[in-house]
């Protein structure tokens, strides 16, 4: 028999999840248009080279890859920056920089799947790039800021936790870890709320680090204070320019949102400077989001240097967050009529007053069950629809019908003629 259930770390969306769906993405799509953004998209097939990166980024092992019949390497894509980064390289030089712009891609990753990761999930990028300087991450995290508090998040409820790639860089260089080894460390780290103290350990000596550098490492991580570091560090400059941006959401008034934690890393090699998460501030959750600067990126690809930074903002956890906080909205089907008729001989006349209401740009419904009135009449109850059209013998013999209020339960009859007029 064939298996009905859909394939694993997958989803089915029914219409009661799909206005969820659209009310997410809606929320998502509305912040970033407000805020200058504009909306882009890709394939969601891409040659596989795209994703297979230097320093042992697990991404590339989650790839779903396989060889089409034309014997090309092509994979689904687990993330979209690297698409983004194809498509500025492709138009380059049609492209007026800086520019902003958003999507809402799904992606495929095969992974062991956990609370709040499966192997399929639609994400919430947004991207700032040709914008040198922090602003662009001041105005990367606002937006992030402002898509929460649509959705009821407020600074109490959730936290952005900062860091900064060169801090972190600056440290294993202090302890002397070879440059080359750097962005395989970092992948490393990303992993420590994931795995054993132990196995980290196992993990950086089998790198090729030696006990004293890990335990070095180690004390540098317990420090939870910008100033702190920064008596500790010989290179400053990524704590120079994290505290400035710090110092820019203070200003615009969002500066409890924000939260130093050395243990932000993120996972991808591309990642130069600063890096987030959004959490709750208990870091009850996966991570919500997540994204940095990526200024090496494009060069990756065969590119210039340009300055990037952006996020990737998964459905599934926010989804998990809002449910938990009982901050879902009440969601309902948006139906100005349902048309009921009641035989046979008035299946027609309900056809065409419902196409021309919807033609005057009303939502309208028919339910053609035919069933007994008392039947029809919960469903229409249940429909969402805002009033019932009903289609009784005697009104419609003088070109009338029915119109009841589903909410105020009142009815009258009215012309045909008049309904449709006071719908357009």
């Amino acid at each position: 028999m064939i298996d009905l259930q859909p394939v694993k770390g997958t989803r089915d969306f029914f219409p009661d999840e799909m206005r969820l769906r659209n009310w997410l993405f809606e929320t998502w799509r509305s912040v970033s248009e407000q805020a200058g953004f504009e909306e882009y998209d890709t394939c969601v097939l891409e040659h596989e080279e795209l994703y297979i990166r230097k320093a042992g980024d697990e991404i590339s092992k989650q790839l779903y890859s396989f060889e089409d019949k034309g014997g090309r390497r092509l994979s689904l894509r687990p993330e979209m920056t690297p698409s983004l980064a194809r498509l500025v390289l492709q138009h380059k030089k049609s492209i007026s920089f800086p520019i902003k712009w958003f999507s809402m891609p799904q992606c495929f990753r095969y992974e062991r799947m956990t609370k709040g990761r499966r192997r399929e999930h639609f994400q919430w990028n947004a991207d700032i790039i040709g914008q040198p300087g922090i602003v662009a991450e001041a105005e990367i995290l606002l937006l992030l800021i402002s898509a929460c508090e649509s959705m009821g998040l407020s600074s109490n409820k959730i936290r952005i936790f900062i860091n900064d790639r060169r801090i972190l860089n600056s440290i294993l260089s202090q302890i002397k870890v070879p440059q080359e080894l750097h962005s395989e460390v970092l992948v490393i780290m990303d992993k420590r709320d994931k795995i054993s103290s132990e196995a980290l350990t196992t993990m950086l000596a089998e790198l090729g680090m030696s006990s004293k550098q890990v335990e070095q490492l180690n004390r540098f991580l317990l420090k939870s204070e910008l100033q702190e570091l920064r008596d500790s560090l010989n290179d400053t400059e990524g704590i120079d320019e994290l505290q400035n941006l710090m110092q820019l959401l203070e200003t615009a008034g969002y500066a409890d949102y924000l939260q130093f934690d050395i243990s932000i890393v993120r996972g991808l090699s591309y990642y130069t400077g600063a890096v987030f998460e959004v959490n709750s501030p208990e870091k009850q959750h996966r991570a919500i989001c997540g994204g940095g600067r990526y200024d090496s990126l494009l060069s990756a690809y065969g590119g210039e240097t340009v300055p990037a930074v952006g996020f990737g903002f998964g459905d599934v956890v926010i989804l998990d967050v809002l449910k938990e906080l009982n901050r879902f909205p009440e969601l309902t089907k948006n139906i100005d009529y349902t048309i009921i008729p009641f035989d046979k001989e008035q299946l027609g006349t309900a056809l065409k007053i419902a196409a021309k209401l919807r033609l005057q740009g009303s939502t309208v419904d028919c339910n053609f069950s035919l069933k007994k009135m008392k039947k029809m009449m919960q469903q229409a109850n249940e429909s969402g629809a805002a009033k019932a059209v009903l289609l009784f013998p005697d009104e419609l013999s003088e070109n009338k019908v029915v119109i009841r209020d589903l909410t105020l339960r009142e009815q009258k009859p009215v012309k045909i003629v008049d309904l449709l007029s006071s719908a357009e």
